[in-house]
């Protein structure tokens, strides 16, 4: 009963409204938000409700799924925006230059955040406390989970429509500092309805590459969703993924997904965050199957390369003949993130009977621009380089790059680049590439 009574006082004396929360913030402070689906909506409002009593807050986060009115022109002197992975909206403000983007693994997070880019406040969310005085995190672990124990200060809404995760979503109520009692919708992707035939023709290259008892990484979209559909023959598929969604609650369903083959965390999808549909928060709420872990650990490469057959599934942008992959640039403009592209990569290349895949449609700009280029668009980064990519997959066929010289890789590129480009870029590659090799 003391127990009881006392993570009881800690959280009933340290529940706030929302705008006396924010005042604990400083001008200057530097502000990490909970991930994706985790991103507190009413303490969002309120930093922005109060906005004029700051100045020169950063705010770092990866990819957002809520508010993000910060990035606006007019909270410029108040706010600072770091994103380590944008979407359409946080792009904008770094285009227009009133905003900054830190490069950096998905695995390497937690030690951005403990070391390089110390954390004096976590915005997040987490469930209702249990019976034993904790919450779960939720939709999002990932590098959340760390700066719990690492942050000055730690502020959740508590949502009671957050699905409760284990594994190490779970942590004390006394770990958090104030909390703000809010019940919102948690952002959802939704299954995709409409897949193109260029989508399909991709999905369908990618299953071939997968076998049964395999682990697999994937994500969200109309391709991954798509190759898990038409996984439905297989056996004994493992997830050992960054982003768990709706895709896989449906193979677990139709007893595809068992996870009884896996090397390492036999029986249990693992994950660092999820987004999807409401019937897949309602499923993975209190359900063991699913094990939430930091991403120093799902994305660490070393921790990859011990999941015996596992294969790894992330898109391009760009690619060039030389197998080089830009995924997070549109020439100089920085577009997304690598989130753990390459540390899949490489932890799949590392493994026993391990496989990487690039996928992405061949053209661009609705058929106006070939994806497979001669070279990398100018100002582009390279997100993969030509040593760690394996098989890249268009809707044309699958080009294995694997132990190919330059020769042989430019020619298994040409031949899954759409018709009406190769001619092209067979000219191009004698005429700028092969004459220098």
């Amino acid at each position: 009963m003391v127990l009881l009574n006392s993570w009881n006082h800690h959280y009933k004396s340290r529940t706030l409204s929302a705008d006396d929360a924010i005042g604990f913030i400083k001008s200057n402070d530097r502000i990490v938000y909970g991930h994706a689906a985790a991103q507190p909506a009413s303490l969002h409002d309120a930093l922005i409700r109060n906005a004029e009593q700051f100045e020169n807050v950063e705010i770092v986060h990866g990819f957002a799924m809520g508010k993000m009115d910060y990035c606006l022109p007019e909270y410029e002197k108040h706010f600072i925006h770091n994103s380590v992975f944008n979407n359409k909206d946080t792009r904008k403000a770094q285009w227009e230059n009133r905003a900054e983007f830190t490069p950096v693994h998905m695995s390497e997070l937690d030690k951005l955040f403990e070391t390089r880019l110390p954390v004096d406040v976590l915005l997040t969310q987490v469930t209702l406390p249990d019976e034993n005085g904790n919450v779960s995190m939720g939709v999002s672990v990932d590098y959340c989970r760390r700066i719990v124990d690492h942050a000055k200060l730690v502020i959740a809404q508590v949502n009671p429509n957050m699905p409760w995760t284990g594994g190490e979503a779970v942590i004390p109520v006394t770990a958090i500092d104030y909390f703000v009692e809010y019940e919102d919708k948690i952002p959802e992707i939704p299954e995709a309805v409409k897949v193109s035939e260029v989508e399909k023709a991709i999905a369908q290259h990618i299953a071939t590459l997968i076998n049964d008892g395999d682990t697999i990484q994937t994500g969200v979209g109309a391709i991954p969703d798509t190759v898990l559909s038409l996984l439905e023959n297989h056996k004994d598929i493992g997830i050992h993924t960054e982003l768990a969604s709706t895709g896989i609650m449906r193979m677990i369903e139709k007893g595809v997904i068992t996870n009884e083959k896996k090397t390492l965390d036999k029986g249990r999808v693992i994950c660092t965050l999820m987004g999807g549909t409401r019937q897949f928060y309602d499923y993975v709420d209190h359900n063991p199957i699913f094990e939430m872990r930091c991403c120093s650990y799902v994305n660490n490469p070393l921790v990859i390369a011990q999941q015996k057959n596992i294969c790894a599934m992330n898109s391009a942008i760009q690619i060039d003949l030389f197998g080089q992959v830009c995924a997070d640039m549109i020439g100089a403009r920085q577009f997304s993130g690598v989130g753990g592209q390459l540390d899949f990569l490489r932890g799949a290349a590392l493994a026993e009977g391990g496989r990487s895949i690039i996928c992405m449609p061949s053209t661009a700009a609705k058929g106006k621009l070939s994806r497979i280029v001669s070279r990398l668009d100018r100002g582009a980064a390279v997100t993969d380089t030509r040593f760690d990519v394996m098989y890249v997959v268009t809707e044309y066929g699958i080009a294995d790059l694997w132990g190919k010289t330059n020769n042989q890789r430019a020619k298994e590129l040409i031949r899954i680049a759409h018709p009406q480009f190769r001619e092209s870029l067979e000219r191009q590659y004698f005429e700028t590439i092969a004459k220098s090799l």
